[in-house]
């Protein structure tokens, strides 16, 4: 039952990696046509949090029961790793800011065993130390390397946040009370929106772009299509099955799987924008794909068995 529990957890991870990482293939024909990057994330959130509402009314229980949880989510997992993220773009080139917010999972290998102070797999170590390699293939982080402190920081910041995501994933899984995910997604979305709306201004939108089409590669596709596939598909869905894939594996074997977002992003990009893919990414994402591998492999050291003569001494005070 444990085995297939994970099995379950690593499909999940595995296409919820696939559904975030389709997220820049569909958004950016619609930066491309001139909606901004801010605006763009704003109706990609508040999108999600609608959708989700229905589910928000259902757990609404969560607001007392789990408040700081509801906050910490929206704040931090979902508004927080999307401005930084962007906020990182606009000093330093895209592909070192991608690596850098993908020094998530590392940081949150940092945060079990320092802070948590619980073991940390070798696998799961070593998983997360190939598959940063290999993003750093995939990037290709030394083409137009170009250093800028506060981008730096602004990306180690969207890392702190994707790590947080990881660990507000799993609260409370180990405990009798746990929140129910969809409930926890809905309300930060829902969190994330009033963030995002601060930050993003959205009345400042050019909805006409959203009217139109969008260039895809070669295809012109209606620009609502993309705008709903990244609510419903790089958002809803890849927030649901990826915070319930961290439940049924474990944050740190979950962050390491996550990297496969990168891999899958710029595949896409390569079949569908026309991008080309170089010989340094397709070595890149096979280090990924075998980090996560590595990663996955990781089991949980068994209990130690008592000695006999704890066991003596146990049945000599009953």
């Amino acid at each position: 039952m444990q085995a297939s529990g994970k099995n379950a957890g690593l499909g999940l991870a595995l296409v919820s990696a696939c559904a975030f990482g389709g997220s820049g293939v569909a958004a950016k024909p619609l930066i491309e046509a001139g909606l901004d990057p801010l605006h763009m994330v704003w109706l990609r959130v508040a999108g999600a949090a609608l959708v989700m509402s229905p589910l928000a009314w259902r757990h609404r229980d969560l607001v007392r029961r789990k408040p700081l949880l509801l906050a910490g989510f929206g704040l931090v997992a979902v508004a927080g790793v999307q401005a930084f993220y962007f906020a990182s773009l606009s000093r330093i080139p895209v592909g070192v800011a991608l690596l850098l917010e993908y020094l998530g999972p590392c940081l949150l290998l940092g945060y079990i065993r320092f802070v948590q102070r619980k073991p940390v797999t070798r696998a799961a170590a070593a998983g997360a130390t190939v598959a940063v390699a290999g993003l750093a293939c995939v990037v290709e982080i030394w083409a137009g390397l170009s250093l800028d402190l506060l981008g730096v920081l602004l990306g180690l910041a969207a890392a702190c946040c994707q790590a947080c995501y990881f660990v507000f994933a799993d609260q409370g899984s180990g405990e009798g009370d746990v929140p129910d995910p969809l409930g926890v997604i809905a309300f930060g979305m829902l969190v994330g929106t009033v963030v995002m709306t601060v930050i993003a201004r959205p009345w400042r939108i050019d909805w006409q772009v959203l009217a139109g089409d969008a260039v895809m590669g070669d295809m012109s596709v209606p620009a609502p299509i993309l705008l709903a596939f990244v609510v419903l598909v790089a958002t809803v869905f890849a927030y649901v099955t990826g915070v319930v894939s961290v439940r049924k594996l474990s944050p740190q074997v979950a962050g390491v799987v996550a990297c496969l977002e990168a891999v899958v992003a710029t595949v896409l990009a390569w079949v569908l924008l026309r991008e080309h893919l170089s010989t340094w990414q397709t070595l890149g994402g096979t280090l990924v794909l075998g980090g996560a591998f590595i990663a996955q492999s990781s089991r949980p050291t068994p209990p130690a068995a008592p000695e006999p003569a704890a066991l003596d001494r146990e049945a000599t005070n009953v």
